[in-house]
């Protein structure tokens, strides 16, 4: 490995077998992975290490993944990447809108994670536009905060990323593909339905009709376009 940040990573999964490759594979890379099999185990190794980045199965002995990923967001905003045997698209959109990063169904080859992750830290790691605002939508990335006449706007973390690409694409239209690509660094027909349903939950915690859009607009066969009044 060279000319790679290394990263801190933990995982939370009860395959001790497939812990133990994703270590020695990671390690290839420069990164050191510690595992947990339990959701207790690894809620305690997330507060006591403080790892830069959470790769969490959704099928755990003690816990739902699912909920696990709900709670560690409501308090964390360490980047998740969910892990799954369960390949539907309702999960895939459920892991995304209770604030998972990124989702990986299995089986997976190491390499596809190794740079899953990598691309998910670059991304969480790079300094975007402070403050962004449309009337009175306010979107500020350092304290990922989003108000709305002066009112707090609780959006998940894919809420807020699929928000700020919008409003820096500002009057552009982007496709599905687009977002995806910005969002994860991925390109999979599979991801397109997360996209609409994530744009419908902005929508809706923005109070936003899709019939009369004040921010957000279908682009009928092409995707989505910002259309609010741009401050900056």
């Amino acid at each position: 490995m060279t000319g790679k940040t290394p990263y801190r990573l933990l995982l939370i999964d009860d395959d001790a077998a497939l812990n133990e490759l994703l270590v020695e594979y990671f390690a290839r890379f420069g990164h050191r992975l510690t595992t947990a099999t339990t959701a207790a185990d690894g809620r305690y190794l997330l507060r006591r290490d403080n790892p830069d980045l959470l790769i969490l199965d959704v099928m755990l002995p003690d816990a739902d993944g699912m909920e696990v990923c709900r709670e560690i967001r409501s308090e964390n905003d360490v980047p998740i990447v969910m892990l799954t045997a369960r390949g539907d698209v309702p999960d895939r959109v459920l892991g995304l809108e209770l604030g998972a990063d990124d989702y990986v169904p299995k089986p997976f080859e190491p390499r596809e994670l190794v740079a899953r992750v990598e691309t998910l830290m670059r991304r969480s790691r790079q300094a975007p536009p402070s403050r962004l605002a449309s009337g009175e939508l306010v979107l500020e990335s350092e304290t990922r905060r989003v108000t709305l006449r002066d009112e707090v706007v609780e959006l998940t973390s894919m809420e807020f990323e699929i928000l700020r690409v919008l409003m820096e694409s500002h009057g552009r239209v982007l496709s599905r593909e687009a977002l995806l690509s910005r969002l994860r660094g991925l390109d999979s027909d599979s991801y397109d339905r997360s996209v609409d349903m994530l744009i419908s939950r902005v929508r809706k915690k923005l109070g936003d009709d899709s019939r009369a859009p004040r921010f957000i607009k279908t682009i009928r066969g092409a995707g989505y376009q910002f259309v609010g009044a741009f401050d900056g």
